[in-house]
């Protein structure tokens, strides 16, 4: 089961991950991820797009033509999305109507239907299931990483506003860490999310490099040791 999974989890979680290796759904990851909570918000509507879109479209996959494929894709992502939409409204309306336009606009993410073309239309329900939640938790950690990144320079805190995804007894959840902090503007605005995005993304491939440097030293030690 590992060499099934394994490959599928290192995917969505690091090597294939939609926003830092794909560059996919950058639209929304730039636009709402001035606060943690609304990165996590626009995270978790993603997750579940990817898990009922995958697993719809791999049990399906048999029934579906082939020159139909894509819009019975899209047809499949835009109801998902839809319920989506219609629950948030109805569970979160302060937050659903803070991400505004960009829970619709989740139909619109190549990442969702690239995954159901590439994955999910060529593979069983559990693992088309599991890459769904593997890579919308990938897309989520780096919206919530950004998030928190740039409000914590753009306004000193981290959590404000839990009460709109946690409810009222989540409104002492918000960390002040600066005190009396005037912020800084830049970082809640457009230009803040590329630059925070551009870093997160060096930072991943400085890992990425360090760690094929620590693979070659260490293939060429096995190397030399069974030449001696």
């Amino acid at each position: 089961m590992n060499e099934v999974y394994g490959p599928i989890i290192r995917d969505g979680l690091w090597k294939n991950n939609p926003a830092l290796v794909q560059l996919l759904g950058l639209c929304p990851l730039l636009a709402v991820t001035n606060t943690t909570i609304n990165g996590l918000g626009l995270g978790l509507a993603t997750i579940l797009t990817l898990v009922a879109s995958n697993g719809l479209v791999s049990l399906l996959r048999k029934q579906i033509p082939d020159e139909a494929r894509l819009p019975v894709f899209v047809m499949i992502i835009a109801s998902i999305v839809t319920i989506i939409e219609l629950s948030m409204n109805a569970w979160f309306h302060e937050l659903y109507l803070i991400l505004g336009i960009f829970i619709p606009l989740i139909v619109t993410n190549c990442a969702i239907t690239g995954r159901a073309e590439a994955f999910a239309a060529r593979n069983p329900i559990g693992p088309s299931i599991v890459d769904g939640l593997m890579m919308g938790l990938g897309f989520t950690a780096v919206l919530v990483v950004l998030g928190a990144t740039r409000e914590l320079i753009g306004q000193g805190t981290i959590l404000a506003e839990a009460h709109l995804m946690f409810g009222e007894a989540a409104r002492n959840l918000t960390i002040v860490v600066f005190e009396d902090y005037r912020g800084f503007l830049m970082a809640l605005l457009p230009p803040g999310a590329f630059i925070g995005l551009g870093l997160i993304v060096a930072l991943k491939n400085v890992i990425d490099a360090r760690q094929t440097t620590t693979q070659v030293k260490t293939i060429d030690a096995i190397a030399e040791q069974v030449a001696g």
